[in-house]
């Protein structure tokens, strides 16, 4: 079984205003993460909100430590709940690959240019934990990726990463 987990705990602090609520087509960044991974995924959570088209988790151990804080939770509840594995994207990537599970493959794998969006097995949350509760470690999902083995995986076309309006507008723009 696969987990899904939108990761949503930034602060859009480039985007200037809540960028999960910026729309594409009339539809919710936010929400469209959330119907990519229901396609995939036999559960969806979103991690870092309060507030979201489907049931919520807090960032683990505490906000503020980027999308690592949002995957050490959706690990944590995979292991509780006997999910394999947590596919993951970010709020910000509108526009992931249809084949996105069959690009990826077996977990641990990640998009090279992108590792928010990747699959991770349960088991790596004590990898996760053992990066984030480490002070002197250096707090990166590439770091992250490195340290539980996952595959960097390349993408014909990346996912757009939108972090400013005017990212928001060229994806409107390409979004598929």
């Amino acid at each position: 079984m696969i987990l899904g987990a939108v990761l949503a705990g930034g602060r859009s602090l480039r985007f200037g205003s809540d960028k999960a609520l910026a729309e594409i087509d009339g539809q919710t960044l936010i929400a469209r993460a959330v119907d990519a991974l229901s396609g995939w995924c036999e559960h969806v959570v979103v991690v870092g909100r309060e507030l979201a088209p489907a049931p919520t988790l807090p960032d683990w151990p505490r906000p503020g430590l980027g999308p690592l804080a949002g995957l050490a939770s959706a690990l944590h509840l995979a292991n509780d709940e006997d999910y394999a594995s947590v596919l993951t994207c970010g709020v910000d990537a509108p526009d992931l690959p249809d084949d996105l599970p069959g690009l990826l493959g077996e977990a641990p794998a990640c998009l090279a240019a992108q590792p928010v969006v990747g699959i991770w097995p349960a088991r790596a949350a004590a990898t996760i934990e053992a990066l984030l509760l480490d002070e002197e470690e250096r707090h990166s999902m590439y770091r992250f990726a490195e340290l539980c083995g996952a595959r960097l995986v390349e993408c014909a076309i990346p996912p757009a990463n939108i972090n400013t309006v005017q990212d928001l507008d060229a994806a409107r723009r390409t979004t598929r």
